[in-house]
């Protein structure tokens, strides 16, 4: 931990990921620790964070529902700041960070704050809710990004995904039977959560080697 930020991965890594987390899990959840540690064995440097109210819960116990994600931009582009990446830098994170970070991409992006955007899990619609979607931002986005999605995902699955009018800047990574956590059923699909985590992380390093330094 360094300050505000879960650290891994080599000091000296050419690029580094600045990870936020989902609406109702930490930083430190099981699924975030697995994405970081891929990540950071594949040569990245790992910065993950967590937003004011979900941090607030470690020591209030409060399960508040999470602010709406559009509050939290701000709070996004602070940590961009104060993290201060040498090098290049990917922003993203676990659903309902990586779609903050996909709302203040393209302005980073312009500037040449960020060389992309990394989601793990894209909360295209609330489960059951399909019709709800929250793609509008993403027809236009000009920043190269990134999601890696599991094809049974409840929030967004590959047949309705398919179906979108999204950016071509946006690259899509199916993980086979994976749910929202990229976490497959073995039984059906043959691979574990760690061969898809491998997977993913391998994806996430051909993508960023395609990207503009």
């Amino acid at each position: 931990m360094s300050g505000r930020f879960l650290i891994e991965g080599p000091e000296d890594a050419r690029v580094t990921i600045l990870l936020a987390h989902g609406a109702g899990a930490p930083m430190d959840s099981a699924s975030m620790t697995a994405a970081a540690k891929a990540l950071s064995a594949r040569g990245f440097r790992v910065a993950r964070f967590e937003f004011g109210y979900m941090a607030a819960r470690r020591t209030s116990g409060d399960r508040k529902p999470p602010p709406r994600a559009e509050t939290l931009n701000p709070e996004y582009r602070a940590v961009i700041a104060e993290l201060d990446a040498k090098g290049p830098l990917i922003i993203g994170g676990k659903s309902m960070g990586g779609r903050v970070a996909s709302m203040i991409a393209d302005e980073f992006y312009d500037k040449g704050g960020i060389a992309g955007l990394l989601c793990l899990g894209y909360p295209f619609h609330p489960p059951g809710k399909p019709e709800q979607l929250r793609t509008q931002h993403l027809k236009g986005l000009k920043a190269p990004a990134l999601i890696c999605q599991g094809t049974r995902d409840e929030f967004g699955t590959r047949e309705e995904v398919s179906g979108y009018e999204l950016s071509k800047a946006i690259e899509i990574l199916w993980l086979e039977e994976g749910d929202h956590d990229l976490k497959p059923r073995k039984t059906i699909s043959g691979f574990s959560a760690a061969d898809h985590m491998t997977t993913m992380a391998q994806g996430v390093s051909a993508w960023i080697t395609k990207l503009k330094p």
